[in-house]
Parts: structure tokens; sequence; C-alpha cells
């Protein structure tokens, strides 16, 4: 099986990246690319780890970026990038940064609401990463009896009140994320394919035409949070743009926000095939 969308502690899920493998191994998974957010710190020691335990680790990375033109966020996946490329950590080393800022006013908000955690409580969880996420900060109200799960009303409240109008929460703090196109820009620098991240999640099928002319080399199809109707949409775009077809996970441990694992959705083998030779010919 071929899973190529899965997280480790390195950005925001709740597994180590040695524990993650373990599972894809157990679950059988051949090949499992790492897309921790912003970030290919992780890399070189998931090969290493890849090897231990049978798996073929790809070398990704999952951009968290924004359509300025259609204010939105979407996500952008790389694969086969090189760690420590400087067009990336030139990219996302700010959006670290901001993200770890931003936490920390979060919790101060949270705090001043009346809740009983601390940021040093809050940064335990965190560690091992590249900061602390909401994640981390929903785990310590968890651990502290104030909901029972990461996602539900507690962390609607905290951060977006409704899915739908997204409206901000009491603690939520806006992040400045990066262009879009300018995620497309750095993983192709950096030798990766950019591919669009679950399009079903924040309706960007209107946007991958554009996404193309500046870079875009594919689109997730399987993923968690894909209706049919979405999947659908993806196939079609795929077809017409002539854009390499991927699957994953999106694997986040229990930091999860579907009920799914490791090769739970996964990319078809001639689907990675055509990636590899897309990989080869950019590389020509």
């Amino acid at each position: 099986m071929i899973d190529l969308h899965c997280h480790t502690k390195i950005s925001d899920n709740s597994m180590t990246t040695e524990e993650v493998l373990k599972i894809a191994a157990a679950r059988g998974v051949t090949h499992l690319a790492i897309t921790d957010h912003d970030t290919t710190i992780g890399l070189r020691e998931a090969e290493r780890l890849g090897r231990v335990y049978g798996v073929e680790v790809i070398p990704g990375i999952e951009i968290s970026a924004y359509d300025h033109r259609r204010k939105s966020r979407a996500h952008i996946l790389g694969f086969f990038v090189t760690q420590g490329h400087e067009a990336i950590d030139k990219l996302c080393g700010s959006l670290r940064e901001e993200r770890h800022q931003t936490s920390f006013q979060m919790v101060q908000q949270i705090m001043a609401a009346g809740y009983n955690i601390t940021w040093e409580e809050v940064i335990e969880y965190a560690s091992g990463g590249t900061g602390v996420y909401k994640q981390h900060i929903m785990h310590a109200l968890l651990d502290k009896g104030y909901t029972d799960r990461i996602y539900g009303e507690l962390y609607k409240t905290l951060f977006y009140r409704g899915s739908e109008t997204r409206a901000p929460g009491i603690a939520f703090v806006p992040i400045t994320y990066v262009d879009v196109k300018n995620a497309i820009l750095a993983i192709k620098d950096a030798g990766g394919i950019p591919v669009l991240a679950h399009p079903g999640q924040f309706n960007s099928f209107d946007a991958v035409e554009e996404w193309v002319e500046a870079g875009l080399e594919g689109i997730e199809v399987e993923h968690p949070l894909h209706s049919h109707e979405d999947k659908t949409k993806a196939l079609e775009l795929a077809d017409r743009l002539n854009l390499v077809k991927t699957g994953g996970s999106d694997f986040h441990g229990f930091y999860s926000d579907a009920d799914t694992s490791i090769g739970d959705y996964v990319t078809k083998v001639e689907w990675y095939e055509e990636l590899k030779k897309r990989k080869t010919r950019l590389e020509v």
C-alpha cells in the first residue's frame, strides 16, 4: 500500500516518527510520504527509520498557504523535496515562528477566559516538534477535564464558532499564511512535485487551473474528508489538466479529525508510478 499523506510529532501528530512507521509497517504500508506542516526537518531521520521498519519513506512537506484572490486557505503537498532546501526554509521559517507565537497569544486568551492551563503545560505536548499547534492546546484542556475530545464544541468555542461560517472563537488569533503560488514555486525549487492537498476541504477546485499555470503538478483525490463528489471533481480536473493523482490518510495520530489510520486512504500503484515519472521528467 502507498500512503502519500502522513504527519509526525515534528508538526501536529501526537506520535513520533518511529511510532508512525511502526504502525505503517504493521498495516502493510510499503511506501509512506512524511508530509509535516511547513518543515522538512525530520525527513532524514524518517528515511533512516523507514529502512529499519521496511517502509520506503517519500520525503515530503505540506505547506499551509493562502489564496489572496479568493480569500481562502489552501494546502500544498510537496513530494521528493530536498530536506533543508533554502527555498522552503526561507518561505516557511517565519510561518512556523508566527504559528508558535500565535499559539502563545491564544493560550493567554484562554487563560483569561478562566481555563486553568499554562503555557508551560501546553509546550510539553509539543516537545520534539517545531512549535505549538491548536491540537496541543486542546490536549492540555482535555487532560484538565474541559473536554473529552480534540475536535468538538470546545474547539469551536475557542477557535471557530461555526464550521460553515468559520466565525472566530473567543481565543482565535489569525496567522499570515504564505501565498499559495509561492508555496508551489518553493516546492519546485526544492526539487519536489507540488500537489494540491484535499481541495474539498477548502473548496479550491475552481482555482486549480490557475495554479497549474503557476506550476502545480497534481491533485489529491483520496482523502478522509473527501466526499464522493469531491473525488469525482478531483479526478475530472486531473484528467483534463494532466495532473498526477495521489491519495493518503492525512494521519495525525490522536490529533486526527477523522477516525482513520495509516493506509486507510491510499495512492494507486499506477498513480505513484506516474508521480515518479513526473519527477524524472522535471529533473531533465
